[in-house]
C-alpha cells in the first residue's frame, strides 16, 4: 500500500495530518502490517495532555501489546471512539482510522514526508 502523500510520518510508524491548528494522528500502513490482527485499542481520553516522543496509547495485537509515540506534544481535543468496538478497522483502513486529534501544539517531531518514509521501512524490512 502507497502511503499518501497529503501525510507526515514519524519513525515510530505514526502519520499525522495537519488540519489547522490541530493535527490527526494514526499508525501507518507498514505499522499495523507488523503488528498484525489488532484486537483491542486503548485510547487516551479527550483532553489528556501528550508530549512528543512518548507513548499516548496501546493497541493490542494477536502477537503482542504495543506503544503508540506522539509525534506531537499537545492536547487531545478528540479521540475516535468507533475504534474501542472496532480495532480491525485500522487493519482495514489504516489511513482513515485516526486516532487522535490534538490541539494547542507546542512541539512537533522531525517528521517524514512520503517518500521519505517509505525509504525509511525499506531500510527497516
Amino acid at each position: 500500500m502507497e502511503n499518501p502523500t497529503n501525510l507526515k510520518y514519524s519513525k515510530d510508524h505514526e502519520w499525522l495530518k495537519e488540519e489547522g491548528d490541530k493535527v490527526t494522528v494514526g499508525i501507518t500502513y507498514f505499522a499495523q502490517d507488523q503488528l498484525g490482527s489488532l484486537v483491542f485499542v486503548n485510547l487516551p481520553e479527550v483532553g489528556d495532555e501528550i508530549t512528543k516522543g512518548e507513548p499516548f496509547c496501546d493497541v493490542e495485537s494477536v502477537k503482542a501489546v504495543s506503544d503508540v509515540y506522539s509525534p506531537v506534544s499537545g492536547i487531545v481535543s478528540a479521540i475516535n471512539e468507533d475504534l474501542l468496538d472496532n480495532p480491525e478497522k485500522i487493519n482495514d483502513d489504516p489511513y482513515d482510522a485516526w486516532f487522535i486529534q490534538v490541539e494547542q501544539i507546542t512541539e512537533t517531531e522531525e517528521l517524514l514526508t512520503a517518500e521519505q518514509y517509505e525509504d525509511f521501512c525499506k531500510e527497516e524490512a
